[in-house]
């Protein structure tokens, strides 16, 4: 491999991090604009295994929009991203495949806008399919697997000895 390809490559790589970063502080700050715009103008997102739904960016967006506002503080906290890189029509690179862990701890609307810890927290995985455009990296799709969730008022059982 050069030293071209190799510095192509960790710059692909970069981007692709950088652009699921985005979209995590798209959901978290609630910008709705922002989390369309990181889609392809065929871009879907699934998020029926946390009770949500599947649909186009622009669908999923509003109803993101509609449903985090039960929740004004989120946080997600994405790790141990696994990029692939795949061909399209012959031009390596053009498509990526990542799955990536996340944490998410959120806190409900409350009327004192009080609390000391998220009342919420989930985790599971995201597999996001990647396309390179002209304007960059944008998610062609991404599917939630949400693994676990915790609830408020349950507290996990004491290990035993």
């Amino acid at each position: 491999m050069t030293q071209r390809v190799e510095l192509a490559t960790v710059m692909d790589r970069l981007a692709v991090d950088e652009l699921v970063t985005d979209y995590a502080v798209a959901v978290d700050d609630g910008d709705w604009t922002a989390y369309r715009g990181l889609f392809t103008p065929d871009g879907r997102a699934d998020y029926r295994s946390a009770g949500g739904i599947e649909g186009d960016a622009g669908s999923v967006s509003a109803w993101l929009a509609e449903n985090m506002l039960l929740f004004p503080m989120r946080q997600h906290l994405i790790v141990n991203r696994r990029v692939r890189f795949g061909t399209l029509e012959q031009d390596t690179g053009d498509t990526a495949r990542v799955q990536a862990d996340y944490v998410n701890p959120m806190r409900f609307d409350s009327p004192d806008g009080e609390g000391a810890a998220p009342d919420f927290v989930c985790g599971g995985r995201y597999a996001f399919g990647l396309l390179r455009t002209y304007d960059g990296w944008r998610v062609r799709e991404v599917v939630v697997e949400e693994k676990w969730r915790r609830l408020p008022g349950r507290r996990p059982a004491a290990a035993a000895d």
